[in-house]
């Protein structure tokens, strides 16, 4: 009968890669990797895109990705695998969550389903009203769209760094809540529940709904490409884009730091 050897006499490299390979393992188990590594990308990638070497971006963008069975190849560049293909696996997952929730969960109680309907065109509306209410130009006017898009998937990344003291009902919430920015958000969801309209979901605070509002305001990549639809003129586009990009940073800053102060709070009250 044969035995395992004692893990004294085994070979010193097979230590080290089983001390790794559980290392490893660990880390893939922590609910912040995915937002980690999101971030980090992302970051890379704008420094990338603007630096001297952004012609090496743009080619490996470009770079032709096939998948083939057979006589069947199927050729695309390496944009559309992650836009039309990753991202439609995303958005499919993220519809399949909330389907779960309406059925027999945060939203199954139709004054809690549209608490984040009600925020989604509040955090639409009210951007929206401010930027033609302060850019009266007409040329200026096109852009009323750039400052009510959210992106959905850096903002779950930067609550992923929050781990799971954060309830998973703001999850939820956040999923639901599609576009909007903080002051409309926050506001009108207020404002819903005050007069009746709606309600808060079980183990929903108005300290989670505040940090939602906040990571709602992370929307750089679809706020960026209705830029590039608005303006024509350069100087425009480029205020457009440096105030979408500042605007997401602080965002996702102030987001993550009253998140930690939120989770600090959930764990005492524990």
């Amino acid at each position: 009968m044969n035995h395992l050897p004692p893990r004294q006499d085994l070979p010193r490299a097979r230590l080290l890669a089983e001390r790794a390979f559980a290392t490893i393992e660990r880390f893939l188990h922590i609910e912040a990797v995915g937002g980690i590594v999101l971030l980090i990308a992302a970051a890379l990638a704008l420094v990338w895109a603007n630096s001297p070497a952004a012609h090496g971006y743009h080619a490996l963008w470009h770079m032709p990705l096939s998948a083939g069975l057979g006589s069947f190849v199927f050729s695309q560049p390496l944009h559309f695998w992650i836009n039309d293909a990753l991202m439609t696996v995303f958005f499919l997952v993220v519809g399949m969550e909330i389907r779960r929730e309406a059925h027999e969960g945060a939203l199954s109680d139709p004054r809690q389903a549209a608490l984040p309907m009600a925020a989604a065109m509040g955090g639409v509306a009210v951007p929206a009203l401010i930027y033609l209410a302060l850019n009266g130009e007409p040329a200026r006017q096109h852009g009323w769209a750039v400052p009510t898009a959210t992106d959905i998937a850096f903002a779950v990344g930067v609550l992923a760094l929050l781990g799971r003291s954060i309830p998973g009902t703001v999850r939820v919430f956040l999923l639901a809540l599609v576009a909007g920015k903080p002051l409309g958000a926050i506001g009108v969801s207020w404002l819903v529940v005050r007069l009746g309209w709606c309600r808060l979901a079980p183990g929903l605070s108005w300290g989670g709904i505040c940090l939602v509002g906040l990571l709602a305001g992370v929307g750089f990549t679809m706020s960026i490409f209705i830029a590039m639809l608005a303006f024509s003129d350069e100087n425009l586009l480029g205020a457009a884009k440096l105030g979408v990009l500042l605007g997401s940073l602080g965002a996702a800053l102030l987001g993550l730091g009253w998140g930690l102060v939120y989770a600090k709070r959930l764990r005492e009250q524990a």
